[in-house]
Parts: structure tokens; C-alpha cells; sequence
């Protein structure tokens, strides 16, 4: 969790120190941006494998290894002396980042067993929500009193510290579930899996390119170089899963993408995180360039989707015990769309809290039931690929969001990306119908529901 919370915070605070580290270092714009872009790419290209190791040396391994090379490479960022080192030191920060994300959701697996992930997953929920909330505040305090090196500093003591205790500390023994059940012979170790390079090589080129387009989308537009990317990342695509159908031992298991739930929920994910991302660059302009608001008063209007989205996670929790996922998702889904409407439309300032309001209970609902789906679904043995997984539609689904927003806005000006965004949205609901009714359970906690059962099926 606090893994997670220490990259979206640098994540937002990254963003307010961009323009005084373009003044500092007399950079470009295009460099600016790519202290940026050259993180993203790493982190998206790395995701699924960086799970793939943590499953087989270790999820606590691979955070305590991430979060101390990140610590050490933010202090770098701190001391670079020109932005071509920022930008070097930045994509070498995106590779220890993409190790330590898929780690966090592998520890929680590991800890947790199945029925008891709702409440942890949550509290991972809502310690990003205010770690990204709290992100622009203390990045434009750092910044004016100190410079822009000041909040690359400010992660180095937290990062070695968490990592130097992950590398430390003991495993826990895995808690078993809370319905008893017979006693079961030790399983005999299986032999470790072959890393899958040939795959995570493909993968990577895919996201790689994938992700390259998109950013580079709303400056370049539909051109040639944008085109042959997208066609790049497509011939990746195909050569991956033609090459996952064969390998032996796949970079990603049968056992993960074959469950629809799995494949569902990534698709809510990714949907419903490129409709908020989308709405969010959106609003930027709206609410700056349109209805004249400052920045700092455009931060106070946003504050009730950082609230709603803390508050929500706790909720998901409950609606998943009591509701399902499906039940969950779909209504949350049609929240973020009609905060996004509403958005489309709002002149004054109770209009817009409401409607950034609405943005933060879906999003937040959404992200804790997607999570949670594919957290649980798949084997404990494959929980770090599942994390990666999941932290790859995250990243990819904004940068999808943002190129969409941007298209429309040079098409039909700064509300025009509003009305498809929300039918984003609404095509989350629609893929959430896949999603399970009640929580599935898993084979480590089968149970039977026949008559004459013992032990009745929880929801």
C-alpha cells in the first residue's frame, strides 16, 4: 500500500514541478514532456513481467529490490545536472516502478486468503486516492519554497525505508480461510517455472508502442509515424499470444486470462480509468481556459473527487460482500458517466462538485470491484502477473483517455471530449455484465452447496 501511495504521489507532484524544471534546466517542452512519457513506457513495458519475477523469487523480494532502486534513483533525479539525465534516470525509475506495483498486489494475495481481499484492497484504494489528492498541494509547496528537486527528495527517505523493512522482514505464514475444512497432505513443491523472456520481449514491443502512439497522439495527430506504432504494437500483439498459445511454461497463464471474469474486469479498468483520465485533462481546460478559474480554485472545485473516492472504497467493500461484483460495477459505472455528464453541461461551482463528486464515488467503486476480480480470481502462484495485469490497464486506459480527449478537443473545443467519455463509461457497465454475480470462489476454498452441505456458500 505504501508502495503504491509513494508512486501516485510522485506521479502528481511531478506534474506541478514541470514548468520550473523547464525554466531551470532550459529545456524544451517536447524534453518536459518526456521526463513524463519515458517513465510511462517503461512502467507499461515491464508490468506483467515485473509480476512474473516477484511470483517466482518472492513479492516481497521484488518490492523491497523496486522501492529502494526507486528511492535511489529519485535522489538522482534530485541531483541531475541536465534534463538528459532527468529524462535517463526517469525511464530507470519507471523500470523499479514496474517492479514494486504488481508486488503490492502479490503481497495482499499471499497475506489474504480469497474471501477476506475486499477490505485490503480498499485501503490500497483510498491510500492512492489521497496520495494523488495530496500530490498537487505538496508538489506547489515544495516547489515554491524549495525548487523543483525538492519533490524528487521527498520520496528517498520513504522508499528506502519501506524498502529496506520489505527486504528485512518475514514472511507471515499465508492465513488460511475462514471455513474450515478438512486437512489436506502437503503439496509437493513444484519446479520452478522457465522465465518467459521470448513473451515479456513481444509484450513489452507491444505496450511499448502502444503506449508511444497514444502520448504522442495530441501533438503529432493521426500521422504516419502515430499510424505505423499503433500497427507495430498490433503485429506485437498477434506474435504474443500466437507465441503464449505454444510456450511451455507463458509469461501469462491460462489459468489468468482465461477466466472471463479476469478478462472482464481488466477491460472495466481500462475503460472506466480512460474515461475519468480523459474527463480529468479535459476539465483542465474547462474549467481554465472556459469558465476562467485559476488553478488553485480549479483544485478546490476537483476536491470532492479525491473525497468521494476515499469514501467510496470502504463502501466497495461492503457492496462486494453483499452484492457481487457485477451488482457493484455496473451501477458505479453509470455513475462516472453521468458525473461526466453532468460535467458536459455545469456552468457553476455546485454543478461541478457534484459532478466531480460523481467521478470519484464510480471511479472509486469501479477500481476497488475491478481489482478485486482479478486479485481474486486467479491462482495465489500467479498473483504477481494478475498485479501486473492490473497495473497495465491502469496505465494504459489514461493514456487512451487523454488521447481521445485531446482529439475531440481539437475537433469540437474544450466540452466536445465530454459526451463520448461518458459513453466510455457506459461501455464499462456494459462489460461489467461479464463479471461474476456473487464471488466465485476459487479451488483453495471450494465449497460445497448441495443439500446436505455442512457449510452453506457464502456470497
Amino acid at each position: 500500500m505504501a508502495g503504491a501511495a509513494i508512486v501516485a504521489l510522485d506521479g502528481t507532484v511531478l506534474t506541478v514541478a514541470q514548468p520550473t524544471l523547464q525554466r531551470q534546466l532550459g529545456a524544451s517542452f517536447a524534453q518536459v514532456q518526456w521526463t513524463g512519457t519515458g517513465y510511462l513506457i517503461a512502467v507499461a513495458g515491464l508490468l506483467v513481467f515485473a509480476g512474473r519475477l516477484g511470483d517466482r523469487y518472492g513479492h516481497r523480494r521484488a518490492f523491497g529490490v523496486g522501492m529502494l532502486g526507486f528511492g535511489a534513483v529519485s535522489a538522482g533525479i534530485a541531483l541531475a545536472p541536465d534534463v538528459g539525465w532527468v529524462i535517463g534516470l526517469r525511464v530507470a525509475q519507471g523500470v523499479f516502478g514496474a517492479l514494486l506495483q504488481p508486488a503490492t498486489l502479490g503481497m495482499l494475495r499471499a497475506a489474504y486468503p480469497p474471501d477476506r481481499l475486499r477490505v485490503p484492497i480498499a485501503v490500497r484504494t483510498a491510500a492512492i486516492a489521497l496520495a494523488a489528492a495530496a500530490g498537487p498541494v505538496v508538489g506547489g509547496a515544495l516547489v515554491t519554497a524549495l525548487g523543483w528537486r525538492a519533490v524528487f527528495f521527498v520520496n528517498v527517505l520513504p522508499a528506502l525505508l519501506f524498502g529496506t523493512l520489505a527486504l528485512t522482514g518475514r514472511d507471515r505464514p499465508r492465513p488460511a480461510s475462514a471455513t474450515p475444512s478438512a486437512p489436506t497432505p502437503s503439496p509437493t513443491p513444484a519446479a520452478p517455472r522457465r522465465l518467459d523472456l521470448s513473451g515479456a520481449l513481444l509484450l513489452a514491443v507491444c505496450l511499448v508502442c502502444l503506449v508511444h502512439s497514444l502520448v504522442a497522439l495530441p501533438e503529432s495527430g493521426w500521422t504516419t509515424a502515430a499510424g505505423l506504432g499503433l500497427a507495430a504494437s498490433v503485429v506485437a500483439a498477434v506474435a504474443f499470444v500466437r507465441h503464449e498459445r505454444r510456450a511451455p511454461d507463458p509469461l501469462v497463464p491460462p489459468a489468468v486470462v482465461g477466466t472471463p471474469a479476469v478478462t472482464a474486469a481488466l477491460g472495466v479498468l481500462v475503460t472506466a480509468s480512460a474515461a475519468l483520465h480523459g474527463t480529468l485533462f479535459a476539465c483542465v481546460y474547462l474549467l481554465q481556459d472556459e469558465l476562467g478559474l485559476d488553478p488553485f480554485h480549479s483544485a478546490l472545485v476537483g476536491l470532492p473527487l479525491a473525497a468521494l473516492m476515499v469514501a467510496a472504497a470502504p463502501a466497495c467493500a461492503v457492496l462486494l460482500r453483499r452484492c457481487g461484483a457485477r451488482a457493484t460495477t455496473m451501477p458505479a459505472a453509470v455513475v462516472l458517466a453521468a458525473g461526466i455528464l453532468l460535467l458536459w453541461r455545469a456552468t457553476g461551482t455546485p454543478a461541478l462538485c457534484t459532478g466531480f463528486a460523481l467521478l470519484g464515488a464510480g471511479f472509486g467503486t469501479v477500481m476497488v470491484a475491478g481489482t478485486h476480480v482479478v486479485v481474486r480470481q486467479v491462482p495465489a502462484e500467479s498473483a504477481g502477473v494478475a498485479g501486473g495485469l492490473q497495473q497495465t490497464a491502469m496505465n494504459v486506459g489514461p493514456v487512451l483517455g487523454t488521447a481521445v480527449a485531446s482529439t475531440c478537443m481539437a475537433l469540437g473545443g474544450n466540452r466536445a471530449p465530454l459526451p463520448v467519455l461518458a459513453v466510455v463509461a457506459v461501455a464499462a457497465a456494459v462489460t461489467a455484465r461479464a463479471l461474476p454475480v456473487r464471488s466465485v470462489t476459487t479451488p483453495a476454498e471450494h465449497r460445497t452447496d448441495r443439500p446436505g452441505s455442512r457449510i452453506p456458500a457464502r456470497p
